[in-house]
């Protein structure tokens, strides 16, 4: 016979049974020297069906689950860099989940853009070092079949850089990072004379005033005495009222403005 029996079944080392307790041992172990942190699944808001990418992600559920983190003495990657755009720190990172566990409390096809596995793109919380990680990779063959069997992923992850990502997952330190983080739009926005928010196309009313956000027969020499603007422009024969091509011709007929190479 080619292998001994009475240790292997013919379908690897170890029964059933013993595969199971070696998993509930890695369990166990995990839930002890593992640390508990939060799984963000990533959804797609809009994704790009030609380059299959998402530049507008949301986190909207969390799972706690116990992961171990395997770089006790401190982050690998290449650290502290400095590049053309400054200081630039890359701390990477790699996480042991079991694949029960992780079957059992995270994975959806709810939730799950490919389910059945951990997503790169997904996010890992981690309370301890209040601190994102973003799934670069996801390693489901090491350690290599002991007693025939996969039991573990090893999550390899790097510092998350937050991009306005909108994070609802009802978890008040997680979301409060977009708060922290995110852009506030409105503080940035073109604000009209009287402070309000908001812009009018030429021509729309609101009440008895009209807004506008471009108005075309603006001059501006109704606010600079000194400004020759509709003078220049009378020359170059831009004035409506002018035929005068004395400076620059842009019409369709001579898109390059020489007033000698005119299309006829």
């Amino acid at each position: 016979m080619p292998v001994n029996h009475y240790f292997q079944s013919g379908n690897g080392i170890g029964n059933t049974a013993e595969k199971r307790l070696h998993e509930d041992l890695i369990v166990e172990g995990l839930k002890i020297y593992g640390k508990d942190v939060y799984y963000l699944p990533r959804t797609l808001v809009n994704r790009d069906l030609i380059l299959g990418e998402d530049m507008s992600s949301k986190f909207d559920d969390s799972y706690l689950i116990e992961m171990y983190m395997e770089t006790t003495e401190g982050f690998a990657g290449d650290q502290e860099l400095i590049n053309k755009f400054g200081l630039e720190i890359r701390e990477d990172t790699t996480f042991m989940v079991s694949k029960r566990r992780w079957q059992d409390q995270v994975d959806s096809s709810h939730t799950m853009i490919v389910e059945g596995r951990p997503n790169e793109g997904d996010i890992i919380y981690m309370p301890l070092m209040n601190s994102f990680f973003e799934i670069q990779f996801v390693e489901d063959q090491e350690p290599f079949f002991q007693l025939g069997q996969l039991p573990v992923y090893k999550l390899r992850c790097t510092r998350w850089e937050y991009s306005s990502e909108q994070l609802n997952t009802g978890v008040t330190d997680i979301d409060s990072a977009e708060d922290q983080y995110s852009l506030d739009q409105l503080a940035h926005q073109v604000t009209l004379e009287d402070g309000t928010g908001a812009l009018q196309l030429e021509n729309e009313s609101v009440g008895d005033e009209t807004n506008y956000m471009l108005l075309e027969s603006y001059a501006i020499q109704t606010q600079s005495p000194y400004a020759d603007n509709i003078d220049l422009d009378t020359e170059a024969g831009f004035d409506t009222a002018s035929t005068a091509d004395d400076i620059l011709d842009f019409t369709e007929r001579n898109p390059f403005g020489d007033v000698d190479g005119g299309l006829v």
